[in-house]
């Protein structure tokens, strides 16, 4: 069974790497005239759509390394550094300018029926980030009922995350600007921190091989 360390660790991973707090904002940009009922509509299909991508990986991520010939070491030090590059982004406010042309491009291709799956689902929400960081922690919890808490533990990340949705006009007019700023800075560099030490632990499996 993982210790709580471990859970904390996966919850604290996937709720930074998902950062709802961002999505916020551009999931009102995404979804503009449109009523509560059907923000609310688009909010519940993207995050269940995600919730089934990230879960996929996490069941069958280290099946598919296997398959690849990649060693979880080697993907552990791969996934930190993208981790550390998406942190970086959101230090310096990148992160959310690239989701917001994402955003942009699908309403004029796609239309407002399809923003659900493309872009919330992916690749706002089960994003690169997103699905490496699963990845990752998939080899912690190598067991089956580990698994299962993993996967508890992404439920209740994207639980939060469609709350969050949901509420998205409040959460952007109480944060405004200087706050969302502040928090997206704050969630980076905690993001950063934790791509490190999954670098380290790369290393440390790669020198054990």
């Amino acid at each position: 069974m993982p210790d709580i360390d471990l859970l904390i660790n996966a919850l604290t991973t996937i709720l930074v790497t998902i950062d709802p707090p961002g999505l916020a904002p551009i999931f009102l940009s995404l979804t503009v005239g449109m009523s509560r009922h059907e923000r609310f509509l688009v909010a519940r299909r993207g995050t269940l759509i995600a919730f089934f991508i990230l879960s996929a990986f996490a069941l069958f991520g280290n099946g598919i390394l296997g398959l690849l010939g990649i060693s979880i070491g080697a993907f552990r030090i791969a996934g930190g550094l993208l981790l550390f590059w998406i942190a970086f982004e959101m230090i310096f406010e990148k992160r959310n300018e690239r989701k917001e042309k994402s955003g942009e491009a699908a309403i004029t291709r796609d239309h407002i029926h399809n923003i659900a799956v493309f872009p919330l689902a992916l690749p706002l929400i089960a994003g690169p980030g997103a699905i490496s960081a699963t990845i990752l922690l998939s080899g912690s919890f190598s067991a089956t009922i580990d698994r299962a808490q993993l996967i508890l533990v992404i439920a209740f990340c994207l639980a939060i995350l469609f709350a969050a949705l949901v509420i998205a006009d409040r959460i952007d007019r109480f944060l405004g600007v200087t706050g969302r700023a502040i928090l997206t800075r704050l969630l980076g560099v905690i993001l950063a921190a934790l791509a490190v030490q999954f670098v380290v632990d790369g290393v440390k499996s790669a020198m054990v091989l």
